[in-house]
This record gives structure tokens, C-alpha cells and sequence, in this order.
């Protein structure tokens, strides 16, 4: 039995192909996150989610939910995630059932991401939160997180400033690479020595290194 051919999809198809595929994925996997994918691909076409969730961007994002349950627990009643883009690593932290986890608030400084991060974790209903601000203007105090959560420390000009912000023992999960050609990179490290110094944290409970194609990931969990 043979098969009918298909002309491939143009450019033009994509939202609704990708749609399709990812409703696909969800209801096979039955995963939140995924059904959340496709909610964006049909909400927001604009939003580069391909780009959010490229394996790059997932493998880093896995080593950190992963290493947080090993040396940080699994019980929050508050996740703080700065930079939070599109909300793809609060997705990541409330679908997995390793975590007892009540709320996360995910903030980024650019208002084009919060309705999307919304559509995203749309599943997780008021587990999660969005919020469009400035993390050098985020009264740190009040939030009262379990932890803080910056996976883009190198886009801060000076990371001791900004930690200097959070309020003395907050516990704090941190990444940062060695991906110096890319001009939104600010503040890169050269190694994960160099980011611990940045760093400066009182306690830290895991220190490693992640190599990628291009460049090498480090993340560090502590406290301040």
C-alpha cells in the first residue's frame, strides 16, 4: 500500500501546523506545558516560542529543575524567577510532581511577554503569576520567596549589586555561560570560578558547569 505525497507546508502554514502538532504532543503526553505551547502558537503568533523551547533552552532548564530537587528540596510555597520570558522553566517547575509547589511569579522587564507567559501556564491557574517590572525595582522583601531564580545573569552589568537587593539567607538558583559573542551578553563569565566570585553567595550548595556546542552554561545554588 502506498502512500499519497503531500506538498510540503509553506511558511505560511505554520501556525496552524505547529498548532496541530502541539495539540498533538499534549494530548499524547498529556503534559500542561505542551498544551500550553500550542495555546501561545494559536494566541500569539508573533511570540518566538520555537526559540523558547529549543533543546538548548530545555536541557538548561532540566539542569536546573533537577538539580534544585537535589540540593535545594522540593517544597516552596513562593518561586521567584526574574527574567522570565515567556515562562517556560515555571512551566517546567509547577508540571512536575516531584515539587510541592504553591505559587511561582515570573517577572521580566519587557510588557510583549507577560500575556504569553500567561497563555502558557494558563493550566497551572493562580499557581502562576506574570508580572511586567524591572527586577532592580522589585521590593524583595515583601515577596517573601523560598527562592529566587535569575537563569540570565549574564545580561546584568553587576550581579553583587542586584544580589545586594535580596534580603540576607535567600536562597537563590543562578546561571550564567561563557557566551561572550552574543552582544546582549553583557556579563559573561569565563569559568565557574570567576562566576562564584561574581557571585559572592554565603552558602553555596551546588556548583557546576554544563557544556553546550557553543558555549558552556554554569549555575550555581546558594544563598546570599
Amino acid at each position: 500500500m502506498t502512500h499519497a505525497s503531500h506538498p510540503p507546508h509553506s511558511s505560511h502554514d505554520w501556525p496552524e501546523s505547529g498548532y496541530d502538532l502541539a495539540r498533538g504532543l499534549a494530548a499524547y503526553t498529556g503534559s500542561v506545558l505542551v498544551d500550553g505551547i500550542a495555546s501561545v502558537i494559536a494566541k500569539h503568533p508573533q511570540a518566538n516560542i520555537a526559540n523558547a523551547f529549543n533543546h538548548k533552552q530545555v536541557l538548561c532548564k532540566l539542569w536546573a529543575r533537577n538539580e534544585l530537587l537535589r540540593n535545594a528540596g522540593s517544597d516552596y510555597d513562593r518561586i521567584v524567577v526574574l527574567g522570565g520570558w515567556y515562562g517556560v522553566l515555571p512551566a517546567m517547575l509547577l508540571e512536575d510532581t516531584r515539587f510541592n509547589i504553591q505559587v511561582i511569579d515570573s517577572f521580566d522587564i519587557d510588557p510583549a511577554v507577560e500575556d504569553v507567559a500567561r497563555t502558557l501556564n494558563s493550566g497551572f491557574g493562580d499557581r502562576f503569576r506574570a508580572v511586567t517590572a524591572d527586577m532592580y525595582g522589585i521590593d524583595y522583601r515583601s515577596l517573601k520567596a523560598d527562592l529566587v531564580v535569575n537563569t540570565s545573569c549574564e545580561h546584568i552589568a553587576d550581579l553583587g549589586a542586584w544580589l545586594g537587593l535580596l534580603p540576607s539567607g535567600t536562597r537563590v538558583a543562578l546561571q550564567s555561560n561563557d557566551y561572550f559573542s552574543e552582544p546582549s551578553h553583557i556579563n559573561c563569565v569565563s569559568s565557574l570560578e570567576e562566576f562564584e566570585i561574581k557571585a559572592g553567595l554565603s552558602l553555596i550548595d551546588f556548583a557546576g558547569a554544563l557544556p553546550m556546542k557553543k558555549y558552556t552554561r554554569f549555575m550555581l545554588i546558594g544563598a546570599v
